[in-house]
């Protein structure tokens, strides 16, 4: 070969110019060194699929998902454990580091050179949302000297660092996008921005709502309400104000006629990456169907007294048959009563009622509908001992389009071919935003945006909508939109949101609601809240650890259900101690501890980077427990000594 490029040299030598066009590489069409800016963000946008790859790892720690079987690769993480070996939930490390990276950086550099200002502001707005994806995630990651060309290994920056830059990027953006743009972009911009269509306004509330998100994983920190509360206050009020601002990826879709199967959602039926594998939880269920239960002095659910049990309560434990906490967060299972019923469990859960899609638009019928959970973190059977069905709502494995009905058509919610990637939302927002009050002793402003978070999920809930046919069982929703709204109407007015009244408002009711907003585009934010709070351990001190929260048995404790300062009522931990279909202990190398982040991706930083890994503190990357360092967020005080 070298030999082959001496005599082209020497020739074009000889030859002067004759060769120039020949050896004009950087020219060349087919392989070109530059590429205009907006080329580069349909590309990047779409890599946000990896958000759902990574969903496999996370949304069974939030116990929205449970795994099927243990012969699943992910089966680690349902069970808090992280192996060192795997890249499995490790996607959106490599999602920010190689398919933003330096793409994102030669877009930025391009747009800033040509003064394409919105195209600058959209560029510092996808880095700060990637980062603080990736350091709530991953904890401590390379940050400064990630884009040096003359490295090949690189120092971790602390997650308080990395915080830090995060803002300063979403701030960038604003900036930017709020500079005079004379460029005339054409389709240009909004052929390629699978968000906004280059709505430099929009960007811009996108940009705030990762600020409030960023500054509301703090909010257990001591110095949250003196340091962070009033800017996330101030940001919330300058971004998404209704769901009509939700920051989605549109999917081009096409289902079974699509060019490239990738094409469609990841979540959806024609690639069948959920088929039997993942099925929801029962904490799930529980939570939005109004039936968390209440466990005896033996950690066993109290089977209903039929003899003694009201008419409807013994239409209802015919399908579950527990006795139920008094408190209800979300709803409750009088259903009969205008408002009781939360109609956000038909689209956002699966259930194999009403095969047919008979009563789709029957406000009586739909609220009757049965809901199961896999009871434990493996396996698939509830606590009635009936099969949980898969996400399109059959027990069988998923079938598509293709097959003769019955079949699951192009899905249905956002588990659709078509569905778009969520990545922020209004609801999300307001949550935040009502937790920040909360903080703050403003119980009034709290109530008023804790309703507005409740208002904004149901609009954004009703707009996935994908409603099946009636008569015909071919797949979607098995409710329409004009019921949707009749029954979401009447839970706005009733006693879970409007009646509840800001005087029992408490914690619970924003974080609960928060987390079933979050079902499942948003289980990595549902997961940093249920670390900020360590997922309701009964500890003293800052935080929990060996001997505080668990012990050398394996086995952790949970604030008993009374107690004011449990958030996340009935949720308990697979490990939890004396809990009917928990008691299962993590692996030996957590010594004790649920996860507390994920490992970052094995073939780029065990291969090439542990060195860099080893030195970090309080836990060594390279150490087996590292999955179970506390992050930074999660510190009330930083971190600890040792």
């Amino acid at each position: 070969m070298k030999k082959i490029l001496y005599i082209l040299l020497s020739a074009c030598l000889l030859l002067g110019t004759a060769c120039e066009k020949y050896l004009d590489v950087n020219n060349n069409v087919d392989a070109p060194d530059y590429v205009d800016d907006y080329l580069y963000l349909s590309g990047v946008l779409q890599t946000y699929q990896d958000i759902a790859f990574d969903l496999h790892a996370v949304a069974p720690l939030a116990q929205m998902w449970s795994v099927n079987s243990s012969s699943n690769s992910y089966y680690y993480y349902a069970s808090h454990y992280n192996p060192l070996r795997t890249d499995n939930g490790a996607v959106i490390w490599r999602t920010v580091y190689f398919n933003h990276g330096m793409n994102l950086e030669n877009m930025l550099n391009e747009a800033m050179e040509q003064e394409h200002w919105t195209m600058v502001g959209i560029c510092y707005v996808l880095r700060a949302h990637g980062w603080d994806m990736l350091t709530k995630l991953y904890g401590e990651a390379p940050l400064k000297q990630f884009l040096d060309p003359e490295l090949t290994s690189f120092d971790y920056d602390y997650q308080d660092e990395i915080y830090e830059q995060v803002r300063a990027w979403a701030l960038d953006g604003i900036k930017y996008l709020e500079m005079d743009d004379k460029t005339d972009y054409g389709s240009k911009l909004t052929a390629n921005d699978w968000v906004y269509g280059g709505d430099a306004v929009k960007w811009k509330k996108f940009a705030y709502a990762i600020l409030v998100r960023n500054l509301a994983s703090l909010s257990n920190k001591t110095d949250f309400v003196s340091k962070y509360a009033d800017d996330l206050i101030r940001y919330a009020g300058l971004s998404f104000q209704s769901s009509d601002d939700d920051a989605m990826v549109k999917v081009a879709g096409g289902s079974q006629d699509a060019t490239y199967t990738s094409f469609n959602n990841y979540l959806g039926t024609a690639r069948g990456n959920l088929s039997t594998t993942y099925i929801q939880s029962d904490y799930t269920v529980q939570v939005m169907t109004g039936t968390v239960p209440i466990w005896n002095g033996n950690g066993d659910r109290v089977k209903v007294n039929l003899e003694s049990a009201s008419h409807e309560d013994s239409i209802r434990a015919q399908y579950y048959p527990y006795e139920l906490a008094a408190t209800q967060i979300i709803c409750d299972t009088a259903v009969s009563q205008q408002g009781h019923f939360d109609p956000r469990v038909v689209a956002k859960l699966a259930t194999t009622s009403d095969p047919n899609y008979n009563n789709i638009d029957k406000t009586d019928s739909v609220k009757y509908y049965q809901f199961y959970g896999a009871q434990s973190i493996i396996g698939r059977t509830s606590p009635q001992n009936v099969s949980t069905p898969q996400f399109y709502g059959r027990i069988e494995a998923v079938k598509n389009g293709t097959t003769a009905p019955p079949n699951d058509g192009k899905g249905r919610y956002l588990f659709h071919d078509e569905a778009p990637y969520v990545l922020s939302t209004c609801a999300e927002i307001k949550f935040c935003l009502a937790e920040a009050y909360w903080k703050k002793g403003d119980k009034g402003n709290a109530y008023i945006a804790f309703k507005d978070g409740v208002k904004a999920d149901l609009d954004f809930t009703r707009k996935q909508l994908h409603s099946g046919t009636k008569g015909s069982a071919t797949g979607g929703d098995k409710i329409t939109a004009a019921t949707f709204q009749t029954l979401a109407d009447q839970y706005y007015a009733g006693p879970y949101v409007e009646g509840l009244g800001e005087a029992k408002l408490t914690l619970s009711h924003i974080m609960m609601q928060k987390w079933a907003a979050l079902f499942t585009w948003g289980a990595f934010e549902a997961w940093v809240d249920l670390r900020k709070y360590h997922y309701d351990i009964d500890y003293t001190g800052d935080y929990p650890s060996m001997n505080n929260g668990w012990t050398s048995d394996r086995f952790i404790t949970h604030k008993t259900e009374d107690r004011t300062d449990r958030i996340y009522k009935g949720f308990y931990l697979p490990a939890a101690r004396n809990i009917e279909f928990r008691k299962s202990v993590f692996n030996v190398l957590n010594e004790g501890s649920p996860m507390y982040r994920i490992r970052p991706r094995y073939n780029s930083e065990y291969v090439w980077n542990e060195p860099k890994l080893a030195v970090l503190k309080p836990i060594p990357g390279t150490a087996d427990n590292y999955h179970c360092s506390i992050p930074w967020f999660a510190y009330p005080n930083g971190f600890p000594s040792n």
